[in-house]
This record gives C-alpha cells, structure tokens and sequence, in this order.
C-alpha cells in the first residue's frame, strides 16, 4: 500500500504540486509560510469535525494536509530544507495530527462511542506519534526505521474515507476506518522497530 501511494504521490508532484511551488515562490511566500498555514487548514477543518460536520471537516484537512507535500517541493527548489525548516515541519505534523485524531475522539464519544470508535482515535493518535517518534529517534542514533505499512499520508487517506463514509450516512464507516488504521499504525511501529535493529551496526568483539 505504501509503495503504491508513494508513486501516486510522486505523480501528483509532477503534475499539481510543482507549478504551484514555482508559483508560490515567484510571488515570495516561503516554505515556511505554507507549513504553518496548512497547519492552521487543518486546525480549522479538525473543528469541523468535532461538530460532526464530516464532510466539510474532511475536506478541509484534506486540502490543507496537502500542504504537507507542498512546503517539501518549494525547498527542495530553493536548494535544500534547512534544519529549522524541518524541525518546523515536523512539529506542525505532529500538531496537526493531534487535532485531527483528538477531534475524531471527541466525536466518537459524543456520539456515544459507537463500535468503539473514540477508542480506536485514541489508539490511532498515540500510535502515529509513535510511528513519527521511532523515525526520528532511530535517525539520531544513525539507524534505519524508514519503513512502514501506515506512514503519515496513509494515515491521513484511511481517516479521510471514514470521515467520507460517516458523512455519506454509515455510522459503521468512521470506527471501521478507525480500527484499520489503529491495527496498522501498531504494526508499523513494530516494522521500524525491527527495521531499525537489523541495521544497527554491531561493534567488533575484542
């Protein structure tokens, strides 16, 4: 699944995201400008959600997440992300997922928890920082853990049709999607945790 959402990806980069980057930068809007206003998207839409308005909350975040792709564009084409830049990023993921599960939770139970859905947001919330974290630590520590069955795209697509299928009326669409992203957010952290011991280099005995 992910490889094959990393080639669409790639495609709506060649043809969507690059004049749009070009175009941003022309007119002087920074990478930088575009993290923090497609976080504040997603903020925005998260509220929608949180008073059930799915289908407007949905596509807000959407739209904002792609931002995600955007902002890496424009720096690569000003020569490089710099490390502010990244950190920058990384935190507004990070905020941004927060918003959106914990909006979800909020939901769920104040829809009285159908099928368990507000405990399947909170599984998927602590479960995805955790995805995010072990990248991050295992980067530090000169390990691999760039691998995963839900990275952040992927969790963002799965929430995102629960939210289609709870707006369309199916009370069932948003826990399931839920609990398939909550089960595959765990075996991800898993996958890079492995990931990461195998390329561990192992000093020499003496």
């Amino acid at each position: 699944m992910a490889k094959i959402v990393q080639v669409t990806a790639r495609a709506v980069v060649s043809y969507g995201v690059n004049p749009v980057a070009r175009f941003l930068l022309k007119i002087g809007v920074t990478p930088n400008a575009v993290t923090v206003a497609g976080t504040i998207g997603v903020l925005i839409g998260s509220y929608f959600g949180a008073q059930g308005k799915l289908l407007a909350g949905t596509v807000i975040v959407t739209a904002f997440a792609l931002t995600d792709a955007l902002d890496g564009t424009m720096a690569r084409m000003r020569g490089g992300t710099g490390r502010f830049g990244a950190l920058l990023d990384s935190s507004m993921d990070r905020l941004a997922d927060g918003a959106v599960f914990g909006a979800v939770a909020y939901y769920m139970a104040g829809q009285g928890n159908p099928y368990g859905g507000m405990i399947a947001a909170l599984i998927s919330l602590v479960a995805g920082q955790v995805v995010s974290y072990v990248k991050a630590r295992a980067q530090s520590l000169d390990l691999n853990a760039d691998v995963g069955i839900a990275e952040r795209l992927e969790r963002l697509l799965i929430v995102g049709v629960g939210g289609l299928l709870g707006a369309a009326g199916l009370e069932w669409g948003l826990p399931a999607a839920l609990w398939v992203l909550a089960a595959l957010s765990l075996v991800t952290v898993f996958q890079r945790l492995i990931h990461a011991a195998r390329t561990e280099v192992k000093e020499p005995a003496e």
